[in-house]
């Protein structure tokens, strides 16, 4: 199983793929949700201030490198050490988003790459994902 959970043999028979229905749309509406947006934005916030421009897969932070979710906690001044990166629901509390993002992050951070790509191509992918999906400020 990987850090995400995510899983696609499941998606074979109808109900895996009402389930998988189901669950993109969860996935969106966390995106759109205020906790969702904080989390976007710190994200592009973090990436951009990153000296080094590369993310690592599989845990929060190594050696001062980080993955997407670790790029967060370093813009909350967060604790990253006591965090399970591969506990979803811990990552989800600790970072107040739901559950849905916080595997969505993962997955776009661990497994939506080539399987050669670099850090910094990580960096750029991810980066490039996160500022997308920020809504812009609508003007009254």
């Amino acid at each position: 199983m990987n850090r995400s959970g995510y899983c696609y043999d499941e998606c074979d028979s109808q109900e895996g793929q009402w389930a998988r229905i189901r669950w993109r749309g969860a996935v969106k509406s966390a995106i759109r949700g205020k906790r969702g947006q904080a989390l976007l934005k710190d994200l592009v916030k973090g990436l951009d201030a990153m000296e080094d421009k590369k993310l690592i897969t599989d845990k929060l932070e190594h050696e001062g490198c980080y993955c997407a979710l670790g790029v967060v906690g370093k813009v909350r001044d967060m604790p990253l050490d006591g965090i399970d990166p591969d506990n979803s629901f811990t990552v989800a509390n600790k970072f107040d988003i739901a559950d849905a993002l916080a595997r969505e992050v993962v997955f776009i951070n661990d497994e939506n790459g080539w399987h050669d790509e670099t850090g910094e191509q990580r960096w750029q992918r991810v980066r490039n994902w996160a500022a997308r999906l920020i809504k812009q400020q609508e003007t009254a």
